[in-house]
């Protein structure tokens, strides 16, 4: 060998250990970087193998020990099938703590499928066929370039300081590899020629050429002379052969070395880009256009002339990463909790509550006012922005919701399963010694006994500090075995979510079989089980499973609370629960995101939709975006509980209350007459009455502004206009409300218009949610339960003072005794009046509030004074709407719903 090719070999090597260092040097930058933002950072590469040859595995190994990077080798047999390589593939795609994944495997087994089924974002190797289509187009943003592709530009780039307008001639290599180092030479400025092996032409190519690279054919041998002096020639083969005879960069050592360098750095490359994607991104929102029609089309043919987005398209516009989306077919999807870890440090959004005056049976639309500002201040202000809504129950208006992801049916299984849990522990404990109980409960398995961890639970709590069920004592034993459950002191009841009055009050127990263990118990409609309530306040998996074991189900004969953790079945109910924790994502007819979650009855339990749905939407939105979420019926209501029991629930503060009103409701208010469902509106709510909206707004509207301002909170009225209403009435309600304290009063055209039908709503609460708010709850959690009560009596309500009946008072010396005297209070009264008596219309005042009976929620964690009478399973009318309720066979269209 010549002096003058010693020489060159040497700047050869040189060039290589540059290279190598210079790209191991940058990746630790990187690696260091990473971990300053992250100390958690360890990214992982995959390997997956046929066979055993460990030799590319060990340059692997060794770059990634430079860089501090982790690998994993998946090792499958030499002739392993195309479904074993799809099925790892499948399961490194879902795991989060794989960020790169290297297919070692021969090039028949690396077919369409195999490629296609490698995620791209994963494919730190650009061989997926949509990395190299994005490479090819330029799209390099989202590419990873292949690592060996990457090495040949580096060592050509090396080679000559000065490499543009180089020519570059690629010989043999007919497959993606020599397409794909095609484009990224001439993107870098050099010309790149293609030739073959068998060209006759290839000699004189080989000559003119500034650079050769040799893909594949490793056999094939070249004279030195055939090129041209100085030329830098890098032989691209598998194996790598070194060829000493021309100036090639090829060895083993160093090509091997210079490739397996630049796959590290993408895969840190491919960390970077997941932890950047696991940080709040900016919305890409495509709304959807109304073209809303004159005469108004009824709701069901708005709803169906629109087509909405799929719902995964949604999700990525908003933020959402695919792994924390479930489908619930096209248009819905349940959304992961795990977005509040990762999107724990995003600020969140401005919170706006929706409320309303005293509602009536005309109506006052508080969730068409929280749907079109929503649509207002997304679609037309460009203001990110999501709807927090209630499930609506399918008991009173059978059909409406038509089970959407089976939250309420959750909930039914749940209350249920408790319900029976209760009557067959009372059979067991009644015909049972405390042997046999004990063998039962404990049972045998292989020989040996064993406590299950909520057995173990309901232990300690009765102070046995025991783990091996042979040493309990006989007394321990008793204590352990017998919940002593009194069946005239059972609080839980039966649910199912259809209106059905005839299940009010039922008698159990009448089989022979139930050993004349007969009580009466009864029926609630679904959505009033104390499960829902929970649902709706719970802030994470945990706090739901601990809620749900602390709920108190009845009192035993010693005059001890019995829970769903004594009875064993908490662990069971979070099960059934587990999926509907999550909230439902949908969207409006102009596209914008809303959450439908939980629908506790807000006359009985707190009336306001989830935590964590407002939770995910404030981090959803941005900082400068909002959350608009309602609470049901009046603000004497749904407010004072979203303020005093939810906000208690969630630490979340809100900035501005929006309070929707209605001409026809306010003229009831000053005085209208009565209005029967089914009969003619009477003249007064059609013709123009002046003096009844100012006797409507002087009285309720005034009251309700009042209210928010207990809790140190703006307010916006929005007067949901209807076609009856006249500029001079919609005029008068603006300007008394804007007296009475209000920051703004607008009218609002949504139901017509849609999201331009309130943009002047949507400004109004944006300037008012940028002012500062006073928040503040209305009592504090210390104060005795009696004063509690008096204090939302007498300032929310307007009663001069309550009137505690002998069982309510002796409910709450119970509760204090019991540790529940810190518990909020939770009103459970009509919602047609400020007062107790359904027809005292506007602001009644001089009354006495009567406390009929006081019960307890200990695991939603509210104490609840029943006002008056209550019912708690609602029933059908003479014309329920399942008589409009219909579906077509052939295109499963359903009929007659709204």
């Amino acid at each position: 060998m010549s002096c003058l090719v010693v020489n060159r070999l040497m700047d050869i090597i040189n060039q290589f250990v540059l290279s190598h260092r210079e790209v191991v040097q940058s990746t630790k930058e990187a690696m260091v970087a990473l971990q300053r933002r992250n100390p958690a950072a360890h990214p992982l590469l995959a390997i997956i193998q046929a066979g055993e040859d460990d030799s590319w595995l060990e340059i692997n190994k060794k770059m990634a020990g430079k860089i501090e990077l982790n690998i994993t080798q998946i090792c499958l047999a030499k002739e392993c099938s195309e479904d074993e390589i799809v099925e790892e593939l499948l399961r490194l795609n879902e795991d989060p703590k794989v960020h790169g994944i290297y297919l070692h495997l021969p090039p028949a087994s690396l077919t369409s499928r195999v490629l296609n089924t490698l995620k791209p974002e994963k494919d730190i190797d650009g061989i997926s066929d949509l990395n190299m289509g994005r490479l090819v187009r330029g799209d390099l943003s989202k590419v990873f370039v292949p690592p060996r592709a990457s090495a040949v530009l580096d060592l050509l780039e090396k080679h000559d300081a000065s490499s543009e307008g180089k020519t570059i001639l690629l010989v043999g290599g007919e497959g993606s590899f020599g397409l794909t180092l095609q484009c990224l030479i001439e993107k870098n400025g050099m010309v790149a020629l293609k030739s073959n092996w068998n060209s006759k032409s290839l000699q004189r190519q080989l000559m003119e050429a500034d650079a050769v690279v040799l893909l594949g054919a490793e056999d094939m041998d070249v004279p030195p002379t055939w090129f041209r002096p100085g030329a830098v020639v890098i032989r691209c083969e598998p194996t790598l052969a070194t060829d000493e005879h021309a100036a090639e960069m090829s060895s083993k050592s160093g090509l091997g070395d210079l490739t397996a360098a630049y796959r590290m750095q993408n895969v840190v490359h491919s960390y970077s880009r997941w932890l950047q994607e696991q940080q709040y991104q900016p919305w890409h929102l495509r709304t959807l256009k109304l073209q809303p029609l004159m005469p108004v089309p009824s709701d069901i043919e708005i709803s169906r002339a629109q087509k909405p987005k799929p719902v995964d398209q949604l999700a990525e516009q908003i933020g959402l990463l695919p792994e924390e989306l479930e489908a619930y077919g096209r248009s819905k999807a349940k959304v992961q909790l795990s977005l509040l870890n990762r999107l724990h440090a995003q600020p969140d959004g401005k919170y706006v509550l929706v409320a309303g005056i005293t509602p009536t049976p005309l109506g006052e639309g508080k969730s068409t006012v929280t749907i079109g500002l929503v649509q207002a201040l997304s679609a037309h202000l460009k203001l990110n922005s999501f709807a927090c809504l209630r499930q609506p129950s399918q008991g009173p208006t059978f059909g409406f919701n038509l089970h959407l992801t089976g939250d309420i049916h959750a909930i039914t299984a749940a209350n249920n399963l408790v319900a029976a849990a209760i009557d067959a522990r009372i059979l067991h404990e009644s015909t049972q010694s405390d042997k046999a109980l004990f063998s039962r409960l404990v049972p045998s398995v292989s020989g040996v006994r064993k406590f299950s961890p909520i057995q173990i639970s309901r232990l300690r709590r009765l102070g046995i500090n025991k783990t091996e069920p042979a040493s309990l004592t006989p007394q321990e034993v008793h204590t352990f075995v017998r919940l002593d459950l009194d069946p005239s002191k059972i609080t839980w009841q039966r649910v199912v979510d259809t209106n059905d009055r005839f299940l009010r009050k039922i008698t159990v127990g009448q089989a022979s079989t139930e050993k004349g263990l007969i009580r009466e118990t009864g029926f609630d409609i679904a959505v009033a089980s104390e499960i829902m309530a929970i649902l709706a306040l719970a802030d994470s998996l945990e706090d739901m499973k601990n809620r749900l074991a602390r709920m108190v189900v009845g009192t035993s004969r010693s005059g001890q609370p019995v829970t769903a953790e004594d009875l064993g079945v908490s662990g069971a109910l979070a099960v059934l629960m587990k999926d509907a924790i999550k909230p439902t994502l949908m969207q409006t007819l102009e596209g914008t995101p809303v959450f439908v979650h939980a629908g506790p009855f807000a006359n009985i339990a707190h009336g306001n939709s989830s935590v964590l749905a407002d939770k995910l939407a404030l981090k959803l939105v941005g900082r400068d975006g909002f959350v608009v979420t309602e609470a049901g019926f009046g603000a004497d209501i749904g407010m004072e509980k979203f303020f005093n029991i939810k906000c208690r629930a969630s630490g979340l503060r809100p900035n501005v209350v929006v309070l929707v009103a209605t001409v026809r409701a306010l003229k009831m208010h000053g005085g209208g007459p009565n209005v029967s469902a089914g009969t003619p509106l009477p003249k007064e709510y059609i013709d123009e009455n002046v003096d009844l909206v100012a006797g409507g707004c002087y009285s309720n509207l005034r009251k309700q502004i009042q209210i928010a301002h207990l809790f140190g909170m703006p307010v916006v009225v929005a007067l949901n206009v209807f076609r009856t209403d006249t500029q001079a009435e919609i005029d008068l309600v603006c300007q008394i409300a804007k007296e009475c304290g209000a920051s703004d009063a607008v009218p609002c055209y949504h139901w017509a218009q849609g999201g331009r039908g309130s943009i002047e709503l949507a400004q109004a609460v944006n300037e008012a949610a940028n002012t500062p708010s006073n928040f503040q709850f209305l009592y504090h959690l210390e104060m005795p339960i009696v004063e509690k009560i008096r204090v939302i009596a007498q300032k929310v309500y307007g009663a001069e003072d309550i009137e505690l009946s002998p069982e309510a008072k002796a409910k709450i010396d119970y509760y204090n005794q019991q540790g529940y005297g810190s518990l909020p209070i939770c009103m459970a009264k009509t919602h047609l009046s400020l007062s107790h008596m359904p027809d005292k219309k506007g602001a009644p005042t001089g009354f006495v509030l009567p406390i009929r009976d006081v019960r307890a929620s200990i695991g939603a964690g509210f104490i609840y004074p029943l006002v008056g009478t209550m019912s708690t399973m609602p029933g059908l009318p003479t014309r329920p709407c399942f008589y409009d309720i219909d579906l077509d066979p052939v295109t499963e269209e359903i009929t007659g719903l709204f």
